[in-house]
């Protein structure tokens, strides 16, 4: 049994990484051993280069490295005993993305989807039975500007080998659906891609989860506003999740609020990665298996 504070290593320290290690250090189940990132930087905790370097003082390692570098990394921590948190994309190839899971079995583990622990979708999911027949999940995306303004400096984001938005945004929206429907079948989705290695600027498919259609339609580089949109159609009621937070609900007419007084956070995802560590299985948690599901669905987008 690890006793508190669980020590924990952040590998790379990225708009994510430093986000993650800034709430695991004002959270009192965790002392923040080092930081791991091949560039140097200044920090209140010690940076090495290597998570070879910290390995054996700790036990959690949280993942914020680009997707490509994901399976390396969590197969040394697994291989070394310690429970991981990685963040989503799982990883990019399929093949490392099932020897991750598999590897995660038995082992505690989770993958870093905002939307898990959220209070709308927790009340989605409480109200889902109130909305009779479900016709169909809209999923809806825009982004004028890809990378978003706080992930400017991560110029992989940008390219089509481990970044873009289906992989960044879409697949929190994905783990949502699969979440609620049950595990997800592609239909036909396709992507468009302005040139060789870019990222792509529109997506859009058909999924199925439970013989409910969930459509899919997201674009980047356009005149307009950032656009997060999840919809639930239902013959009685439906559901909307707007921004991430805000829920609406309509019985046939105009959408009216949902108060929420609450939401999920870095801190209560790592309060849920805690339980787990001391072998719990917290339900709010995304975990390897989930990210696998999701990864087969978000890699099918990018086919080229």
């Amino acid at each position: 049994m690890i006793a508190d504070p669980i020590r924990l290593a952040v590998v790379g320290l990225g708009a994510m990484g430093t986000r993650m290690l800034t709430a695991a250090q004002a959270h009192p189940g965790y002392t923040v051993v080092a930081g791991v990132d091949v560039v140097p930087r200044r920090l209140d905790v010690p940076v090495v280069p290597s998570l070879d370097d910290v390995l054996s003082d700790v036990d959690a390692v949280y993942v914020a490295t680009p997707p490509a570098s994901h399976a390396s990394l969590v197969t040394t921590a697994f291989e070394a005993g310690k429970a991981v948190f990685c963040e989503k994309p799982l990883a990019v190839d399929l093949a490392e993305a099932r020897a991750m899971a598999a590897a995660a079995k038995g082992r505690p583990n989770a993958v870093n989807f905002a939307l898990s622990d959220m209070v709308a979708t927790i009340e989605i999911e409480r109200r889902l039975a109130e909305l009779g027949a479900l016709r169909g999940v809209e999923i809806r995306l825009q982004f004028p500007r890809w990378p978003r303004a706080f992930q400017a400096d991560a110029e992989w984001l940008a390219r089509s080998a481990q970044g873009g938005f289906v992989r960044e945004v879409l697949s929190h929206f994905v783990y949502l659906t699969d979440r609620l429907l049950g595990p997800l079948t592609v239909e036909s989705v396709s992507s468009d891609f302005p040139e060789p290695g870019a990222a792509e600027v529109a997506a859009r498919g058909v999924l199925r989860g439970s013989g409910v259609p969930v459509h899919v339609s997201a674009f980047s580089g356009l005149a307009g506003p950032e656009v997060y949109e999840w919809t639930a159609w239902g013959t009685e009621r439906s559901l909307r999740l707007e921004q991430w937070a805000s829920l609406s609900i309509s019985d046939g007419g105009a959408w009216k609020p949902v108060p929420l007084r609450q939401t999920g956070s870095e801190h209560s995802r790592l309060t849920l990665f805690a339980q787990a560590v001391r072998g719990e299985h917290p339900r709010d948690l995304a975990n390897f298996d989930s990210g696998l599901r999701v990864a087969e669905v978000v890699e099918a987008f990018l086919r080229q």
